[in-house]
């Protein structure tokens, strides 16, 4: 399954694009920043997988799906629910997201994920459509416990290591294209993302792109469908998209010592 990647290898970290085989052709920059292919080819062995972008923001989106919005006991809203996840909370695929100690329930949230492809302020939803350069997956990690306590939701969705991202980016997705979010092997959520969900991608990103500048890299979290629930320390949460992949995490607990 082809899709572009960012990888290390040693001390270096790379963009580049990846085929069926999972050898990496290394490109000079991004795709979106005018990176170009090189001649460099890495194999499956000698790289690891990160993040498949490093976002200056990543804005995310609540109560995109009916059922969701029925399962929170929450309104479907008029206009989009936004917040934001910080930079620092993004997580490569297969790292381990860590537990917090001053929580008793965290949650996954598998969400199909927008990535920005130039700068982009007051589009209009037409508009939008070209500033969306692909998709990649998401788990939107939620201390549910927390976001209940605070009243809102930086604290419970902003810890170190809940939002993992990956495993790669694709240019193009099927209208047909199915989410499913499985804990242990076990399937929770099931969805067909640009089909059921209230606002569509590039409604979303005109929205956004109407409050804050979105620069090239930036990601958009579309939101989950119906079917959350609580991880725990030793579980496996994999979010599979069509087309995209499969982007798989473990749960550990926090150090001891440490809030995350």
């Amino acid at each position: 399954m082809k899709g572009w990647v960012r990888v290390q290898v040693g001390e270096r970290v790379v963009y580049g694009q990846r085929d069926d085989q999972g050898y990496v052709q290394v490109w000079s920059d991004a795709p979106w920043a005018e990176g170009l292919p090189t001649d460099v080819w890495f194999s499956p062995e000698h790289y690891r997988l990160l993040a498949p972008t490093s976002p200056s923001k990543i804005i995310a989106v609540g109560r995109n799906y009916r059922e969701h919005a029925a399962e929170m006991q929450a309104p479907v809203p008029a206009e989009p629910v936004i917040f934001l996840k910080p930079p620092t909370s993004t997580l490569a695929p297969g790292a381990s997201i860590r537990y917090p100690r001053i929580s008793q329930r965290v949650d996954y949230e598998g969400e199909l994920a927008v990535v920005i492809g130039q700068q982009a302020r007051d589009l209009t939803p037409e508009q939008a459509v070209s500033a969306i350069w692909g998709y990649t997956i998401a788990n939107d990690v939620t201390a549910r416990d927390l976001q209940k306590r605070d009243g809102q939701w930086t604290r419970s969705k902003g810890f170190d290591t809940f939002c993992p991202l990956g495993p790669q980016i694709v240019q193009e997705l099927g209208a047909e294209a199915r989410l499913e979010t499985r804990l242990n092997g076990e399937l929770r959520q099931v969805a067909k993302p640009l089909q059921d969900m209230v606002f569509p991608p590039p409604f979303l990103v005109s929205f956004v792109s109407q409050v804050m500048t979105l620069l090239p890299g930036d990601v958009i979290l579309t939101g989950t469908p119906a079917g959350i629930g609580p991880m725990q320390p030793g579980d496996e949460v994999s979010v599979t998209i069509t087309g995209i992949g499969t982007l798989t995490n473990r749960v550990e607990l926090a150090n001891e010592g440490t809030f995350a």
